[in-house]
């Protein structure tokens, strides 16, 4: 006689059996959890708890206060508190501070003077290394980027960019050249790297550049159901909703929930996802093209521009043929480049302008040109 019993899940994770324990199935064994870790990762998954609302031993004088001062007057049109206990009252209706009056993970990785020195593992650990493996003592540019969640972004950023191949497309010596790969894909990748890492796990989220691609690795897999193919659908699943909730408010760059992944593949779809559950880490690869295969395509466009230009001898001609191959150049690489004053560059922008023909996207920095057919 065979009796099979179905035991339907419940939505009030995690489970305790008569004696208290909750047990964690491993495979085809059991065991118990009984590490504070352990614990604190059941409740997390059932947002029960939340890592980034975590106390540390930080007391809120560790508070940056001129970028809490910043941050209050730009986002919420508010003054710095007077007194310490207003100060105090404020960060615990922020969700910066617990009732104890003490910095939370969120408070310090965003507002504190010296994150380092509270959570030193919270860092990125960025190497460049020659050929397209690890190596144990070569590398051609190292650093390690610490500070506020921002200042650890921008300075991420920044070292991602200065190791990439650049196109000159026929631009003159005096302008930087367009980053093989665009700068948007890892704006995207390094804030998702930054604010949905499992900050239970004690370790740097790790930056390697190869010759042929490019790893962000996280610790924390993906969290709950999510998965793979979810995230690319644009699907997500808030780990530390504090993070988000301030990122939203400008603290890092921030174009909607979800959207982020999708935003990156349709920029450069040669990207890869792998989420390791058994090594409790989620790795991006951005894959890079050959540099032969660069090369021959900053030929092509320098030759193509050439060709381009002699055939338009119209000035605002030129100007919207430069501005097809890089949306982003200023009007003084314009003027380098055709070899005229940037006044004259401007009244010619100017007159495209009217005739419909060219329009701005964005600020003067930071923003693009935009070509009308």
């Amino acid at each position: 006689m065979v009796i099979v019993l179905t035991v339907p899940k419940e939505i009030d994770k995690p489970y305790f059996d008569k004696n208290g324990v909750i047990w964690l199935k491993a495979g085809a064994d059991k065991r118990r959890v009984n590490s504070r870790e352990e614990l604190r990762r059941f409740f997390q998954f059932t947002n029960q708890f939340h890592t980034d609302e975590l106390a540390t031993k930080a007391g809120i004088d560790k508070l940056d206060k001129l970028r809490f001062r910043d941050f209050l007057r730009d986002v919420y049109q508010q003054e710095y508190p007077d007194s310490l206990a207003e100060l105090a009252l404020l960060l615990q209706k922020m969700n910066l501070a617990t009732d104890d009056g003490v910095l939370n993970l969120a408070g310090v990785l965003l507002f504190a003077e010296r994150p380092e020195w509270i959570t030193p593992q919270f860092v990125v650990k960025a190497i460049r290394y020659p050929g397209n493996q690890i190596h144990s003592t070569d590398y051609l540019d190292t650093e390690d980027f610490a500070g506020s969640l921002r200042k650890v972004f921008d300075d991420s950023l920044a070292f991602v960019m200065r190791n990439l191949h650049k196109l000159q497309a026929g631009r003159g010596v005096n302008a930087s050249g367009t980053p093989e790969i665009p700068d948007s894909v890892f704006e995207e990748l390094l804030v998702n790297a930054l604010v949905h890492r499992d900050y239970l796990v004690s370790a740097p989220i790790r930056l390697f550049i190869f010759d042929n691609r490019i790893e962000i690795i996280s610790p924390g897999h993906l969290p709950n159901n999510l998965t793979v193919e979810k995230i690319r659908r644009g699907n997500t699943n808030i780990r530390n909703p504090i993070l988000v909730s301030y990122v939203a408010k400008g603290v890092l760059p921030y174009h909607g929930l979800g959207s982020g992944i999708k935003r990156a593949l349709s920029d450069w779809p040669q990207i890869e996802f792998q989420d390791d559950h058994d090594g409790c880490l989620f790795t991006v690869t951005v894959h890079r093209k050959p540099a032969e295969e660069l090369r021959l395509a900053n030929d092509l466009l320098k030759s193509s521009l050439k060709s381009s230009l002699k055939s338009s001898p119209k000035t605002e001609d030129q100007i919207l043929e430069l501005l097809s191959f890089d949306s982003s150049m200023t009007t003084e690489q314009l003027a380098s480049a055709l070899g005229i004053s940037k006044r004259a560059v401007l009244k010619q922008i100017d007159k495209l302008k009217v005739q419909c023909r060219l329009s701005r996207v964005g600020p003067a920095r930071g923003g693009h040109w935009e070509v009308i057919a």
